[in-house]
């Protein structure tokens, strides 16, 4: 391991980073001008409340935005080294973070080969504490293609699946998997929930997948719908894999991704 890993491991290190990430995130948050669909959603979450957040996996740092000030959420992020700072910095933002491996996999069983089943078990537990959950529901390292793991937990738990977006219209965009965003002050911002969407328990697999299926189509639909709101086009679509080259070979494709480390 390298000097700079091994410092920015420092117990130290990521509390003053994690504490700086949640300040820069209320800063953001504070500075960009907001618009909400559905208008005046109060009573609405309310009523669906406690509901399991369906967010793509690039939007969690930001999804926080969406917590109002007596919303009880809580989100799941690895016991990684790397998860460290996103759990200081969301738990900076009122959210309450459970420390576990995700529940993946299209069948229980999976989940638990993969440990799963202890994050499964936490957020089931605060689903019924009346704890809203925020959870990623994209394949692992596949962005924006919906897994049936955040449709296990509404299957056990009872709880609807809200898609939710939160964008902004000036933001940093990373070369990483998922495509990640991190908002940048002084823009506009859009928060959109979507359509509720209801697992049974006793779901046979051909349901389930048009229920995935549902998921995936109602969570780009918002996602697209947010970006709308706030004036710019999402450049990354569902599942895109285009390199530069294809993009100035198939200019209707839409124009090539900037750098990382650039400001979108």
């Amino acid at each position: 391991m390298s000097l700079v890993k091994r410092i920015g491991r420092a117990p130290a290190v990521q509390q003053a980073l994690g504490i700086l990430a949640g300040g820069y995130l209320r800063l953001v948050r504070r500075t960009n001008r907001f618009t909400v669909e559905p208008a005046g959603p109060d009573a609405w979450l309310d009523g669906h409340s406690p509901f399991i957040a369906g967010m793509w996996h690039g939007q969690h740092t930001m999804i926080s935005f969406m917590r109002r000030p007596h919303d009880r959420i809580a989100t799941i992020i690895s016991r990684s080294a790397d998860g460290n700072i996103n759990a200081i910095a969301l738990t900076r933002m009122g959210v309450r973070v459970i420390r576990a491996s995700g529940a993946r996999g299209r069948v229980l069983r999976d989940a638990k080969a993969k440990g799963g089943a202890e994050g499964l078990r936490a957020m089931l537990r605060a689903l019924k504490d009346g704890e809203s959950v925020a959870f990623s529901a994209d394949v692992p390292k596949v962005s924006r293609r919906a897994d049936a793991g955040i449709l296990t937990l509404a299957r056990f738990s009872g709880r609807p699946i809200i898609p939710v977006a939160v964008v902004t219209s000036r933001h940093w965009r990373f070369n990483s998997w998922d495509r990640a965003c991190l908002g940048l002050p002084l823009g506009r911002g859009a928060m959109v929930f979507g359509d509720p969407i209801v697992v049974p328990r006793d779901v046979a697999p051909d349901v389930l997948e048009t229920l995935r299926r549902q998921l995936e189509a109602e969570m780009n639909r918002v996602h697209d719908r947010a970006y709308t709101l706030v004036g710019r086009p999402d450049r990354v679509g569902p599942h895109d894999r285009v390199t530069h080259l294809d993009r100035v070979t198939h200019p209707d494709r839409g124009a090539a991704e900037p750098r990382a480390g650039t400001p979108a």
